[in-house]
């Protein structure tokens, strides 16, 4: 019988001690992710300025569904940042911009306060595409 894996790679490289890997395992485990990558080397962030400087905000996860044709969750684990709100909202204007343009699918963001909350992200990720 073939294993089913949901990531193209076979490492998750993880910037916590134990919250990465745990919402990395609860992506790869569940049965309606199609596909998933940590965002690590990748290229992609999110740009942001705080106090007039430009930064880049780098989301752990990319997910895609099985069921959600052209959809993908950018999910962040995040405990304490005083940056959160900013980084939070940057990512949202992210995804509105994208999905204004409509050429690049559909993209939501989510920010959960770790592995707790993977879960919950990806089920209400996958609810909205009934409605």
């Amino acid at each position: 019988m073939r294993e089913v894996v949901n990531s193209h790679l076979n490492y998750v490289v993880a910037d916590t001690k134990q919250w990465e890997q745990s919402a990395a395992y609860l992506i790869d485990t569940h049965p309606r992710v199609e596909a998933f990558v940590k965002n690590a080397g990748l290229g992609f962030g999110i740009p942001y300025f705080n106090n007039g400087e430009p930064h880049e905000f780098i989301p752990d996860f990319v997910i895609r569904f099985k069921d959600r044709e052209n959809f993908h969750l950018i999910l962040e684990t995040k405990g304490y940042d005083k940056l959160r709100d900013i980084k939070e909202s940057a990512a949202k204007r992210w995804c509105a911009a994208v999905n204004h343009h409509g050429g690049f699918g559909t993209w939501e963001f989510k920010m959960v306060d770790g592995p707790a909350g993977v879960l919950p992200a990806l089920k209400s990720s996958m609810s909205e595409a009934v409605h």
